[in-house]
């Protein structure tokens, strides 16, 4: 069973990697601001993602807490920018 684990996540592995470039491709040259929002959000939660694969790869569950951690940031940014695009004002 742990064999075919290890071979499942060395084939995710590069598809992630694959899809962070796309994302910063997107971030670097997107058209518009909320496609911009749309790939840094996307690039979040897949580092998110990505960190829980990895920390099953290494077993280590602290990582697992700080993908979760992260995906809540992220989510926080979704909120704020979200409110920003509609009102067009910062803060509180």
């Amino acid at each position: 069973m742990e064999s075919i684990v290890t071979s499942v996540l060395t084939v995710l592995i590069p598809l992630y990697v694959t899809s962070f470039l796309i994302y910063v491709v997107r971030v670097v040259k997107g058209p518009t601001l909320p496609d911009r929002v749309l790939a840094v959000d996307s690039l979040g939660y897949d580092i998110a993602a990505f960190m829980v694969v990895l920390s099953i790869l290494l077993k280590s569950p602290l990582m697992v807490v700080c993908g979760l951690s992260l995906a809540l940031w992220i989510y926080a940014l979704d909120i704020y920018v979200a409110k920003f695009l509609e009102a067009r004002e910062m803060g509180g």
